[in-house]
C-alpha cells in the first residue's frame, strides 16, 4: 500500500469531571462531537470514559487544523471546564508541525511527544 509523509497532529486531553456533573459532561460531548463533525481536516473524535475520567481522542491533518478545531470548541471547551478539569495533555506529531504548535498551545501546558518513527497509509 502507498503510504506519505506524516503530518497528523493528535491532541489527547485527559479530564476529571467533577462529582455530579458526568451527565452534563456528557451533553457537552454530544456538542463537541457535533460541532468537529464539520471540520473536513479533523481525521476522528471521540470521547471514552472510565468512571469520572474522560478522554477525548483525536486527530488532525497538520497543526492548522489542530489549531482550527481548537478556535471551533473554545466556547464549549470553557463550559466543560467549568465542570471538569484536565488532568493531562498529550500533543502528539512530526516535529515540523509540533513546532507550528508550541508556542500556541504553551498556556496550556502539555507534554509534546514527537514522532520518530512509522508511516501513513494513504
Amino acid at each position: 500500500m502507498p503510504t506519505q509523509q506524516d503530518k497528523c497532529c493528535t491532541i489527547a486531553p485527559y479530564f476529571k469531571v467533577s462529582s455530579g456533573k458526568l451527565p452534563a459532561f456528557h451533553r457537552l460531548c454530544e456538542q463537541f462531537v457535533n460541532q468537529t463533525r464539520q471540520e473536513p481536516k479533523c481525521l476522528f473524535y471521540g470521547f471514552s470514559f472510565d468512571g469520572d475520567q474522560a478522554h477525548c481522542r483525536e486527530g488532525y491533518e497538520d497543526a492548522e487544523s489542530l489549531l482550527a478545531h481548537l478556535k471551533n470548541v473554545g466556547p464549549l471547551l470553557e463550559e466543560a471546564l467549568k465542570i471538569a478539569e484536565v488532568t493531562r495533555l498529550e500533543i502528539h506529531g512530526p516535529e515540523d508541525e509540533l513546532a507550528k504548535l508550541r508556542e500556541p498551545l504553551a498556556k496550556l501546558k502539555p507534554q509534546f511527544f514527537t514522532l520518530a518513527y512509522g508511516f501513513r497509509r494513504l
